[in-house]
Formats: C-alpha cells, structure tokens, sequence
C-alpha cells in the first residue's frame, strides 16, 4: 500500500473534522451580533461550551500532521500565508479567551461578545483565504516559497473566505436548529437559511472561478474521461444542497445539521478532485512532499492508536451533553 496516499487521506480526515466541528463554533461567532442580548447568546454559547475546546484536536492533529508527514509541503505553505495563519491563530485566541471572560467579567460582557464575533469572523476568513491561496498556485522555486509577503491577496482568495465565513455561519445555525427550541429556533431557522443561499451561490462562484483559474482544473471537470468521475459530485451537492434547503423550512431539528455536514463533505471532495495529487498546487505532489518511508510508517502506529482514542472522547462528550440547551447551561 502507498503510504504516502494513506497520510494524504489521514490529513484530510482531520482537515474536515476540524472544519466541521470547529466550524459551527465559530459559525456561532460570527452570528452573535443577531442574536438577542442576554438569554439568546447565553444559550448560544452554552451549547457549544462544553465541546468547542475539543473541537480543536482536529487542527493539531491536522496541522503536526502535515508537518510530519508531509515536511516541505509545511515549509512552503506556511510563508506563503503567514499573515493568514497568525491572524487565523490570534483569532482563536480572541475567540476561546471570550467563551470564559464573558461569564465571569459581566461588566465587560459586551467587549467580550465583540471579540467572541471578531475572533470567529476573523479565523474563518483567514482560514478561506488560506485554501484560496493554496488553490491559486503557490510559487515554488528549488523547494522553497519564492512568492512575496502579500501574493496570497487576491479577488479569488477573498471570495473563498466569503464562502468559508457563509459555510460556517450555515453550520452554526443549523446546530442552533438543533440545540434551541422556541422562539430562538425559529430565529435560527431564519438565519440558517440566508447562510444556506449565501453558501450555496458561494460555492457555486468558486467552483467556477476554478475552471478559469487553472487549465489543469478546467481539464479535470470539463473533459474525458475525467468528467465521467468528477460529475457525480456536484450532482449529489445540488441534491443535498435542495435537500437541506427544505429540511430548514420543514420543522426539522438535527437534519438540517447533518444535511450541512453532507454539503462540506461533497465540498471537501470537489476540492479533491480539483487538486489531486497536488498538496501544493502547481509543483509539489503528495509525493514529491512526502518524509521519508520509515517515517511515515513510524507516525501511522502513532495514529492508529491516538486517532480512534479521540474519535471515542468527542462522541462521548457529544453523548454526554446531547439535547436541548434549558437555560441552565454549562456555565
């Protein structure tokens, strides 16, 4: 078996894990301001309180992961978004010091609601625009990023941090579907389905950026035989996309949730169609980035063990605190 394209796949396991449970924490972020003042962001917060720290295993893991197993694609992507990475980070600072502050600095609260909002809007833009940059090219001249400072600063990369920023608020208000009841859960709906319109032309646009942004892309999607296993993707995401649509509409709790995962999901895999076998489009391949074998074989029993020991301590924590959110909350 190629090990190489094991870890690939290990690597974009935790990648998608991070954006979707990460994802609706921070989607709830970005809609705090719509939110009532007092008991609506209360519960709010309440319901993601107890996994959200845990939520961010998945960034290390992906993160140590990629520079592990696949070191020079590591040295060449982080300066070429290093301002995106230290805004994404200092994001998540902001965003975990607000979950704390708030509740035991009320005479500041509305300071820490703001950076609780400007930490979440923040991390998800950086971390669209850190794919966008990817998805553009980086420029790499012996083993090394030879680009500028700001070559990730582009009309192609914001629209991607758009579309990160409108997925996560989708994913934020679907959990809150799930989570609230009453007059907070038909605000949600409201809200869940303006993320979705906004997610789905979104993704729409960058999809179609991408046929015109790189001619391998265009060749992958629009010509055969390629075209034969590339279109069952964006037919499923029209269907879970419809799906979900009416799921919002229709009273339902947690289908609109797992119908948005399912839209990441199809999303994650139109971006792997896209780039494949490329880690860091147009020159490095998963291979020509990989470390060593022993290496790697090294890592995979070190991953074999931890990974399922971490699969089991999130659902156990999503079991524990399952249900509706009261009023009596976590804090």
């Amino acid at each position: 078996m190629d090990l190489t394209v094991i870890w690939a796949f290990i690597i974009a396991f935790a990648v998608f894990a991070y954006v979707v449970m990460d994802g609706f924490d921070l989607g709830i972020g970005i809609l705090f301001p719509t939110l009532k003042v007092g008991q609506g962001r209360d519960r709010a917060m309440n319901s993601i309180a107890p996994v959200w720290d845990g939520n961010e295993t998945w960034l290390v893991l992906g993160g140590g992961g990629l520079f592990a197993a696949f070191p020079l694609a590591y040295a060449v992507v982080l300066p070429a978004t290093y301002p995106l990475i230290i805004a994404m980070l200092l994001g998540l600072v902001f965003r975990g010091v607000a979950f704390e502050y708030r509740w035991r600095d009320p005479a500041h609260r509305p300071f820490w609601d703001a950076a609780f909002f400007g930490g979440s809007l923040v991390a998800a833009m950086a971390q669209g625009m850190t794919l966008g940059a990817l998805l553009q090219g980086v420029e790499v001249v012996d083993r090394a990023y030879a680009g500028s400072w700001f070559d990730w600063l582009t009309p192609y990369t914001l629209l991607c941090g758009l579309g990160v920023v409108a997925g996560y608020a989708l994913l934020g208000s679907t959990w809150l579907i799930w989570k609230l009841d009453g007059g907070a859960q038909k605000h949600a709906r409201w809200l869940a389905l303006r993320a979705a319109i906004a997610t789905i032309v979104l993704m729409g646009a960058v999809s179609l950026y991408n046929i015109f942004l790189n001619a391998e892309y265009a060749e992958r999607w629009l010509t055969a035989p390629e075209i034969y296993f590339a279109a069952p993707v964006p037919i499923i995401t029209a269907i879970i996309a419809v799906s979900m649509l009416r799921a919002i509409g229709m009273d339902r709790n947690s289908k609109p949730f797992w119908l948005s995962i399912a839209l990441f999901l199809f999303g994650m895999l139109g971006l792997g169609v896209t780039m494949w076998p490329y880690v860091v489009p147009p020159g490095l391949t998963i291979w020509d980035a990989a470390a060593p074998e022993r290496s790697q074989v090294f890592m995979l029993v070190g991953v074999a063990i931890t990974m399922p020991l971490i699969i089991a301590y999130t659902a156990w924590a999503y079991w524990v605190f399952r249900g509706k959110v009261s009023d009596e909350g976590y804090h």
